[in-house]
């Protein structure tokens, strides 16, 4: 589990980068790269970033453990 953690967060932040160059720039660096905001490969990408984000969201209930 801990390596899907991982990769949700890494996807969140990915998103947020995004979002990030989207509100100051103006400049959707995934529509960019994968063909239009509209175009699969896009709304494939952004539908990931989504699931992770709904995943991340799990992180604020769980106990966290620490190792002593």
């Amino acid at each position: 589990m801990e390596v899907a953690k991982k990769i949700a967060l890494i996807l969140v932040i990915i998103g947020a980068i995004n979002w990030g160059l989207v509100g100051f720039f103006k400049y959707d660096l995934v529509s960019n790269l994968f063909g239009g905001t509209f175009s699969a490969m896009s709304r494939i990408i952004f539908a990931i970033v989504g699931i992770a984000g709904l995943i991340a969201i799990t992180f604020f209930s769980r106990k966290q453990t620490t190792a002593h």
